[in-house]
This record gives structure tokens, C-alpha cells and sequence, in this order.
């Protein structure tokens, strides 16, 4: 027969479960160089492993 976990003994086992920041690279972009996700398309000028994937988009990006 198993006991109930208390509250106080679960929420401290779980007290440094924490959030950790995101990973951001430098974009290979010479002009750009904003910080953006590993492995992902720069949102600001398009460009992924110095090539230009997509086109950037004006406005809301």
C-alpha cells in the first residue's frame, strides 16, 4: 500500500523545476547579426546559413 505524496513534500522535490532562457545565434547575415533561434530562419532579414531563405516581409516581423 502506497501513501499519499503531501503537498509540502511534492512542491519541494519540484522547487527547482525552472524555466531556463532561450538559445539565441547570432544571424549569419552580415547586415543583420540580430539574435535569433539556432537552426531557424532570422524573422528579421530572412536569411539561414547565409543564404537567403525567404524574402522578408514588410510590416509586423
Amino acid at each position: 500500500m502506497q501513501h499519499r505524496t503531501s503537498r509540502s513534500r511534492t512542491r519541494h522535490r519540484r522547487a527547482h523545476w525552472k524555466a531556463s532562457a532561450p538559445a539565441l545565434a547570432r544571424c549569419t547575415n552580415p547586415a543583420c547579426g540580430k539574435p535569433t533561434p539556432p537552426h531557424r530562419v532570422c524573422a528579421h532579414c530572412g536569411f539561414y546559413r547565409g543564404r537567403e531563405a525567404l524574402s522578408p516581409l514588410d510590416g509586423d516581423r
